[in-house]
């Protein structure tokens, strides 16, 4: 098979992940491997500035200029996209790929495979890149989502003090190292065995239900119960925060402070009286909601 291997990458996380995937592909199968990046590139290490101004254009699903691509092969028989989400959204490089031309003629009629490297949210990223997926009239065959499996609080303190420093260390000497776990990137080959193994056999219509056989792709009650709430929220301060022009640098600071304390304050009491009240007697109903996400489905 010709195989694109395409992503976004400021820390090089997600480029491991995906190096460590396609060790199992690389004897059988054509790779090429592509890192792509913005005209307007973000910073990295990010200043709190930019990052907290980012979140209405990508919230909004707001697309910027890609640089030039040069592709191997004008056709591939397989796509394997490597992304990040921001603010519950797909990131603006993602998003800026997936609108991009170029690459929408590559995505017609092909394969595809989505591999996400995130902190701990990404079910509606992924709701947006399956219709992205699907208006290019491309086939989504699997997902594998990678995240930091620590406390959510804990990890939103970690992931702030790598994005805001560079720094892939523990914060404080306290907190737990930021990003994915090491043996999780590590073992991604077990996932890449997974797809050769199907390409040999020429059976790629069950491959997601490989991927989940792993037990590897989780979704916690809590984690589900912020994002199907947190997404109507965000979109509401990005569409403000849009309407506001003169006052933006005003309104980002607002939901900067918003966003904390609804982070560390309210959501632990909101989720503490869910866990005692409503989690116990709805499994029925997150059972399905975590079966639809978990899936390549679109509803």
């Amino acid at each position: 098979m010709k195989i694109l291997v395409i992503h976004y990458s400021q820390s090089g996380q997600l480029t491991q992940i995906l190096k460590n995937f396609i060790k199992p592909l690389e004897k059988e199968n054509e790779i090429d491997f592509v890192k792509y990046d913005l005209t307007d590139k973000f910073p990295f290490p990010w200043t709190s500035k930019v990052f907290f101004n980012s979140m209405p254009e990508s919230v909004l699903e707001i697309p910027k200029e890609v640089e030039n691509i040069s592709y191997k092969y004008t056709k591939y028989d397989l796509i394997i996209l490597g992304y990040q989400p921001w603010f519950l959204s797909p990131s603006i490089p993602t998003v800026s790929l997936l609108k991009n031309e170029q690459f929408k003629n590559l995505l017609k009629e092909t394969k595809v495979v989505s591999i996400i490297g995130s902190r701990n949210m990404w079910i509606n990223g992924q709701e947006s890149v399956k219709k992205y997926l699907k208006e290019a009239n491309a086939e989504l065959i699997g997902n594998i989502p990678l995240f930091d499996r620590h406390n959510n609080y804990a990890s939103a303190v970690s992931i702030l003090y790598w994005m805001l420093t560079g720094k892939k260390e523990k914060f404080l000497g306290i907190f737990p190292k930021p990003g994915v776990a090491e043996n999780e990137i590590e073992s991604m080959g077990e996932f890449g065995e997974i797809l050769n193994s199907s390409i040999l056999n020429n059976n790629l219509n069950t491959l997601q239900s490989k991927f989940l056989a792993t037990g590897r792709i989780v979704i916690s009650n809590s984690i589900l119960f912020v994002e199907l709430r947190g997404k109507k929220l965000f979109k509401i301060w990005a569409n403000l925060i849009q309407n506001k022009v003169k006052n933006r640098k005003l309104w980002i600071i607002i939901y900067k402070y918003y966003l904390l304390v609804a982070l560390f304050i309210v959501a632990p009491i909101v989720l503490i009286i869910l866990n005692i009240f409503i989690f116990p007697f709805a499994q029925t109903y997150f059972k399905k909601k975590k079966s639809y996400f978990c899936s390549t489905e679109l509803k």
